[in-house]
């Protein structure tokens, strides 16, 4: 009876240890988890700048057309006769400029003929 009551010990304390060795693992790593974590979600991966990129490009291009559109409009008002309008197509081609500008790949994009 004794035998048994020396297994049960003896097998209960290396359970036991295993347990203590994983919480005690466990324990020591968490620091470097919490660490890796933070850096994960404080820097941008590659591929979520390029998205970011892409969103902002389309965005400017979008703008870019409405412009544009307006340029023309008001320049065929101004091949009309209307001198607000000429004023009107001054300021935006000064804003088409200035996005050109912001944009460096809106005039790249613009340029490149389509197929190449």
């Amino acid at each position: 009876m004794r035998g048994l009551y020396l297994m049960a010990l003896t097998l209960s304390s290396s359970l036991l240890g295993g347990c203590l060795v994983k919480a005690a693992a466990d324990v020591v790593t968490a620091p470097v988890r919490v660490a890796s974590k933070g850096v994960d979600l404080a820097t941008t991966s590659q591929s979520e700048a390029d998205e970011k990129r892409g969103r902002e490009l389309r965005k400017a291009e979008e703008e870019l057309g409405k412009l544009n559109r307006r340029y023309e409009d008001r320049l065929e008002d101004c091949r009309d006769g209307s001198e607000r309008a000429c004023g009107e197509a001054r300021d935006i081609h000064s804003e088409i400029q200035a996005l050109l500008e912001s944009n460096p790949a809106l005039g790249e994009a613009a340029a490149t003929p389509v197929g190449n």
